[in-house]
């Protein structure tokens, strides 16, 4: 019996400690597989969400989610949701306790992290929407804190409400979407907002953070949405949109003053949240161009989470691989320090937020491998 207790117990810490057993229905072929955050982990936290992931300048990987605490509800229907964070150090095999970054008083709510790492300065920007419920309900302001250290330590907040949208959208509902965003090969800083009134803005900063601007011309259609830079400089946004069964993408060649939009039809979704990143580059001396998107594959149910690949820049793209075919929400991509692939995403109806990995010969079917970039 003694035997039996400690054997469970060892698998029990295991699990609360690390999120580590193994979830049979997650797809074989994935090298790690953890529970980063769940309902069991606090009983005073109703649910974990929105989760962010990149990978910080030392290799380490630095992953957000809100804690919303009295319920599952969004910004506007709590009066108490943090920001907390995990870090792994080993391309995900183990993880840091949960360390709250952002924890504000009864009342006011941080929701929706996003980051930006920037690898001039090695900065990491942490974005989030901020409400204060007791005193200006349903006022919106969009706030960044910073990490100098790979995410061991954060700044004090930072407003850029006025530096990123108008003074007469004061009382609409506007926010930087979860996720991340970019630094493009210039230096330059990018990311999206949504003002559900008037549509998808993109903005960002020349200076590295110093100060932040936004572009003034909106994109429709778009809810949530990833931008990306293309090889040739222009810039392109996959953008999430309600009711349509499908993905719809915006392409600029002259830093945002004017879009394209095409619906397209090959990337099935829901209505969520999904991750698009460039994985390599032939400028930057790898052997092809490769964008990696994720997402709930699905026209209606938020299920069946899905990594696809791209060798034209998005023109056209993979079956991909299903990750999971359960209840699936919004994700988040990144690329570890050893080439291999890392996705965060919500799962079974928010009660888990998992990490797993897996390389590029496995989502191609052995038909492509990671390889070095030239020096």
């Amino acid at each position: 019996m003694k035997k039996s207790f400690f054997v469970f117990y060892a698998i029990l810490m295991n699990f609360i400690i690390y999120g580590q057993v193994q979830n049979p229905q997650i797809a074989k072929g994935v090298t790690e597989y953890h529970n980063l955050f769940n309902t069991s982990m606090n009983p005073e936290v109703s649910c974990y969400r929105i989760p962010s992931i990149v990978t910080v300048p030392n290799g380490d990987l630095v992953v957000a989610i809100d804690e919303r605490v009295p319920s599952c509800g969004d910004l506007k229907w709590s009066r108490d949701i943090n920001i907390v964070i995990r870090r792994s150090s080993d391309n995900g095999k183990t993880w840091s306790a949960i360390e709250k970054i952002v924890d504000l008083p009864l009342g006011k709510s941080a929701s929706d992290p996003s980051m930006i790492v920037d690898e001039v300065t090695k900065d990491i920007f942490l974005f989030y929407n901020f409400m204060d419920l007791d005193n200006e309900k349903d006022i919106y302001y969009l706030h960044v804190i910073k990490s100098s250290d790979n995410g061991l330590t954060w700044s004090k907040p930072d407003d850029i409400t006025s530096q990123i949208s108008k003074p007469e959208w004061q009382k609409e509902f506007k926010f930087i979407t979860s996720g991340r965003g970019i630094q493009t090969k210039s230096g330059k800083l990018l990311h999206c907002m949504v003002n559900l009134n008037s549509g998808l803005h993109v903005f960002g900063s020349n200076d590295h953070g110093k100060s932040w601007y936004f572009i003034d011309t909106p994109i429709l259609p778009a809810d949530e949405s990833k931008i990306v830079e293309l090889t040739d400089g222009s810039w392109m946004i996959n953008s999430r949109v309600n009711e349509s069964g499908i993905r719809f993408v915006h392409t600029s060649t002259n830093e945002g003053k004017t879009w394209k939009t095409k619906a397209d039809s090959s990337l099935i979704d829901p209505g969520c949240n999904a991750s698009i990143i460039r994985y390599t580059s032939k400028n930057d001396g790898f052997d092809k161009n490769r964008l990696l998107f994720s997402n709930a594959k699905m026209e209606k149910e938020r299920e069946n989470m899905t990594v696809r690949i791209s060798y034209d820049e998005g023109m056209t793209w993979s079956e991909g691989k299903t990750i999971y075919t359960g209840g699936s929400a919004y994700s988040s991509l990144t690329v570890l320090k050893n080439g291999d692939i890392g996705l965060f995403f919500e799962k079974d109806e928010y009660t888990e937020n998992a990490f797993v990995s897996f390389s590029l010969d496995w989502l191609s079917d052995g038909n492509d491998k990671y390889s070095e970039q030239k020096k």
